[in-house]
């Protein structure tokens, strides 16, 4: 799991943004095709890079059958509840550290409600109360309710072009000026941006269903270390019919990770499952982790390593150091500042691994 998810971090925090300075000079047809992957549909479809933050969600869940279960048959829930409510509120603090402009101190610019994090903190809210409270099979029925409790308006309420969905209108509602988009005309009067339609309130519902995807296969997991090569194969089989289910299901609904569709749920979904079978296939069944324990740097200390990416520029100190580069990179001096940003955080995060220190939420 640590090194799954450390690819999904490296991936975010330093190969991306790396690759995408390098394809912005280099006009090669291959190179560019590469870059498209690695940015995010237009506002249909699912490109490679829209895998990373279904990831980021599933991967949280999919620890959560480890973490819970003593406090499943506990007397009383309410220590696992303080910290699940702690885990929430700080998830949703960092999330508007982020990209909710905590740290200007200017109300006017606040935005409550727009990034991964608290997309995480409201999934891991409902996967809890489910977790702690229901049978498997009440786990799978809730599950799926929440998808068709997400696709009835979605449906009938409304389209799924970018100013007529359901989710938009709600968000719109909710969040009203706290909204991420928002911009301030020069009478002081705010407005709804025309370019911003990521929407987060109704799709907590389904940011829930991807985290409960999560915990299905680390329960999976959990039950059938007994038997591993039978359980890689169950990972796989369940992959293989989330997808298919997922494509069938985007003929009436289409696959959109802006909105957090139902499609797209169980598309991502089924990648997922995926990819968590190839790696447990390959680490935990054959035994081959050699090439790959390096990820596990990103892996333990996730959430410090999309905060130091997201938040903190390291590019002053690369450029402080090797500013006398600048006429011999030219161009890609651009390059060397994203690649030397990047390689800062990750020795900040091998120091971390080094010395054992493990920041957990």
């Amino acid at each position: 799991m640590d090194i799954l998810r450390g690819l999904d971090l490296f991936l975010l925090v330093f190969f991306q943004p790396v690759l995408m300075q390098i394809c912005a000079r280099v006009d090669v047809p291959w190179v560019k095709t590469i870059g498209q992957w690695f940015s995010h549909a237009d506002w249909e479809g699912l490109h490679l890079w829209d895998m990373v933050m279904p990831l980021f969600l599933f991967m949280a869940g999919a620890s959560m059958p480890f973490a819970f279960s003593k406090y499943r048959t506990a007397e009383t829930k309410w220590p696992i509840y303080r910290k699940i409510l702690k885990r929430f509120v700080i998830l949703f603090i960092l999330g508007m550290v982020v990209q909710g402009n905590l740290l200007g101190f200017d109300p006017q610019m606040f935005r409550f409600y727009s990034n991964t994090l608290q997309a995480i903190a409201s999934g891991y809210l409902i996967a809890s109360v489910l977790i702690l409270h229901l049978s498997l099979r009440a786990q799978i029925a809730a599950t799926c309710l929440l998808m068709l409790i997400y696709w009835i308006p979605m449906h009938f309420c409304g389209d799924y072009t970018a100013e007529g969905n359901f989710a938009e209108m709600v968000d719109k509602a909710v969040l009203g000026r706290w909204r991420d988009g928002v911009y301030w005309d020069e009478q002081g009067q705010w407005h709804f941006s025309p370019w911003y339609h990521y929407t987060w309130v109704w799709s907590s519902l389904t940011f829930g269903v991807t985290v409960m995807l999560g915990t299905f296969a680390g329960q999976v997991i959990k039950a059938g270390s007994d038997n591993r090569r039978f359980t890689a194969l169950r990972l796989a089989v369940i992959a293989f019919a989330l997808l298919v289910l997922g494509h069938l299901h985007s003929m009436h609904a289409p696959v959109n990770k802006h909105l957090w569709t139902t499609s797209m749920t169980l598309i991502s979904g089924g990648w997922c499952w995926a990819l968590m079978a190839f790696f447990y296939w390959l680490v935990d069944v054959k035994g081959r982790s050699r090439g790959l324990s390096w990820l596990k740097i990103y892996g333990t200390n996730s959430i410090v390593a999309y905060m130091l990416g997201e938040v903190v520029n390291f590019r002053s100190v690369v450029q402080s150091v090797s500013y006398g580069l600048q006429p011999y990179l030219q161009d890609w001096y651009n390059v060397w500042l994203a690649f030397g940003n990047y390689l800062i955080i990750f020795f900040i995060l091998r120091t971390m691994y080094k010395a054992r220190i493990f920041v957990k939420i």
